[in-house]
């Protein structure tokens, strides 16, 4: 992608709001290649390898976690945008920092903080969140809080997957939520589905949660690939054969996804990065064949591994951990390390309890919830 020319609509580096602290440039590393880089240095980054995508190490050191997701996820997004003349920097970029705002313990962390939060008539939301962290929490510079990446980078992280009111949300006014984010932004959502639905089928396979038979029987766009793996390969392993069949599924989203979009994009008459902006709806997406069968992986994956009874279990008392947890710190705020508790005595408790905890790996919220609650989880 070396020296690749950009499409008219993409985000050109040169015209880019830049940081919200001035820096001089560097000699040999665009913006959107040193935020890339800021990304992959923070704390925050490292984490993931310790925060649950589908499976905790109890089950393999195989299987993958919300880091190694993460850059699945950069991988296929460098692909799509490139085949888009889109701005693969920044694509890389928003793909690198899309997860860091997770809670431990994936989806099912976040929808109970968010329910505590409501509690307080307060929220969570990792998007947000991860904004946060980018903005205030990480501390790796003596001239400004946080990782002063550029104004693109920034708002893709909150706009990626959903648009945000301007007037319930006045605080993100700044980021033009009257307009579309970039296309490269708005890649993101997409190439996340096609890396986790793919990777949790795998997965799912590799535990024995799922069944062969079962994917071929429910989820046709499958069956269709693994057919026609099966007619080439009659006497492979069947293991090698489904690998073969995935790898086709994920083909086949990934270029739908880039033809589906750079149709769009021609049907929509757009030329600049401000036409994308102003489009009334996002212009990337699937097809809605390709649409509709993914939405069956989805819901064969809902069914059949999310709401497995072993998975469901696990999930259930890793929440619960973090239930007791922010419980305990709500009411013994005090026991929090000493920048959280000097926060908690001048600020909201309830919101840097929240900070604290969503910032926990799995392994580390477990420790504390056996130094606090007294009754270890032993078997996560």
């Amino acid at each position: 992608m070396i020296g690749m020319t950009l499409a008219s609509y993409a985000m050109n580096v040169a015209e880019s709001r830049g940081r919200r602290f001035l820096e001089p440039s560097h000699p040999y590393r665009n913006d959107y290649a040193r935020d890339r880089d800021r990304v992959i240095h923070s704390r925050a980054f490292r984490r993931l390898e310790a925060k649950t995508q589908v499976f905790t190490t109890r089950y393999s050191d195989h299987f993958r976690n919300r880091l190694t997701h993460t850059l699945e996820v950069a991988q296929i997004a460098r692909t799509v945008a490139g085949a888009l003349k889109l701005n693969t920097g920044l694509a890389e970029a928003l793909a690198l920092v899309h997860d860091i705002g997770h809670p431990p313990f994936g989806h099912a962390g976040e929808h109970l903080l968010d329910e505590r939060m409501r509690e307080h008539g307060d929220f969570f939301d990792h998007n947000l969140h991860a904004l946060r962290i980018v903005e205030n929490f990480e501390r790796r510079y003596l001239d400004f809080s946080g990782l002063n990446l550029t104004f693109e980078v920034r708002e893709g992280i909150i706009k990626h997957s959903r648009d945000y009111n301007a007037d319930r949300f006045p605080e993100l006014a700044e980021y033009r939520l009257a307009e579309r984010p970039l296309l490269e932004a708005q890649l993101i959502d997409h190439v996340d589905e096609i890396a986790y639905d793919t990777a949790d089928l795998d997965d799912g396979m590799e535990a024995r949660l799922v069944e062969l038979d079962s994917v071929l029987n429910q989820v046709p766009f499958f069956a269709l690939h693994y057919a026609a793996v099966d007619r080439r390969y009659p006497g492979s392993p069947v293991k090698l054969k489904f690998n073969e069949a995935l790898k086709r599924v994920l083909d086949a989203l990934a270029t739908d996804l880039i033809e589906n979009t750079a149709r769009q994009i021609v049907a929509a008459g757009v030329h600049t990065a401000d036409d994308v902006r102003r489009q009334p709806a996002r212009l990337a997406g699937f097809s809605t064949s390709i649409a509709e069968a993914n939405a069956q992986l989805k819901t064969f994956l809902r069914c059949n591994l999310y709401d497995h009874p072993n998975i469901v279990e696990e999930r259930d008392r890793s929440v619960d951990a973090l239930d007791q947890l922010f419980r305990f710190f709500l009411a013994r705020p005090e026991k929090l390390p000493e920048q959280y508790a000097e926060q908690a005595r001048t600020g909201r408790v309830h919101r840097v309890v929240c900070d604290y905890i969503a910032g926990m790996t799995d392994h580390f919220l477990l420790r504390q919830y056996e130094e606090f609650i007294g009754s270890p989880l032993r078997a996560l």
